[in-house]
């Protein structure tokens, strides 16, 4: 094993799901698609918007079924000075632990200069969430993990200016679409992937038919004891419909024994 951990200490993550995978089922109806995918054994769903329904709405439909908030994707200008503190209250109700920024402005990350501007501002905003019961991070996309023109990746700058309970949501699909290695960017941080984005790669495949090292994946995960959540997202879609590809993605964590 990686890290030499006794395997008592070695935690077992839940399973969640990223509802930007079933975004069409969501927009015509978020509150079915919440059931629809509590019923496909889904322990968690990470928002990825909420189409006009108010968190009691929300919060009522994931007590209902039993799943769980495990996250949820808002952008950065939801955390404006106007906006911050309507933004904390909606995601204290519906029990939300974690509001992941899910992508930044290229002007805010593709110069080192812009990602050490950056980093500060989500020191800030770590610190200012201090105390809500909300944690921030942010979740990587392909382009941060291409080098700048100091030779190092968005992503490791962001991660190396940003405070250890900043969360660092690697993503397995994005970071080899970019050129990453499939599973040094979860080592070299070791503690800050309480979640971690479980996407195949090439994207569009599903989980467990792909080339993603997932073995590894899960070791590097589980060894640091700090992933609390794997989460499901599957963004194309190929001779099937979003929900029976969260359920074959599903099927195939079972298969590796993650349910």
């Amino acid at each position: 094993r990686l890290s030499g951990l006794p395997q008592e200490t070695m935690m077992k993550p839940k399973i969640g799901v990223q509802l930007y995978s079933v975004r069409d089922d969501c927009a015509q109806d978020l509150l079915g698609t919440i059931r629809k995918v509590a019923a496909l054994g889904y322990q968690g769903v990470e928002f990825a918007g909420y189409f006009g329904h108010s968190a009691a709405e929300i919060k009522a439909v994931l007590d209902e079924t039993g799943i769980q908030c495990c996250g949820a994707h808002v952008g950065v200008g939801e955390f404006t000075d106007e906006k911050f503190e309507a933004t904390v209250k909606f995601h204290q109700e519906i029990g939300c632990p974690m509001a992941i920024i899910p992508w930044l402005p290229e002007e805010m990350r593709n110069t080192p200069e812009a990602v050490a501007e950056t980093a500060k501002m989500f020191t800030d905003l770590a610190k200012k969430l201090e105390g809500t019961g909300i944690s921030t991070g942010f979740h990587a996309h392909d382009a941060d993990m291409k080098p700048l023109s100091n030779g190092k990746s968005a992503w490791y700058g962001l991660a190396e200016g940003t405070p250890s309970d900043f969360l660092l949501q690697y993503d397995t699909g994005n970071g080899l679409a970019g050129g990453a290695d499939p599973v040094q960017p979860l080592k070299d941080f070791p503690g800050r992937s309480r979640t971690v984005h479980l996407k195949a790669h090439p994207i569009g495949i599903v989980i467990g038919s792909d080339d993603v090292p997932w073995k590894d994946v899960f070791e590097v995960c589980e060894a640091t004891g700090g992933t609390e959540w794997y989460v499901v997202e599957h963004e194309q879609y190929i001779d099937m419909t979003p929900l029976e590809a969260i359920e074959h993605c599903f099927q195939s964590l079972s298969k590796m024994g993650k349910i």
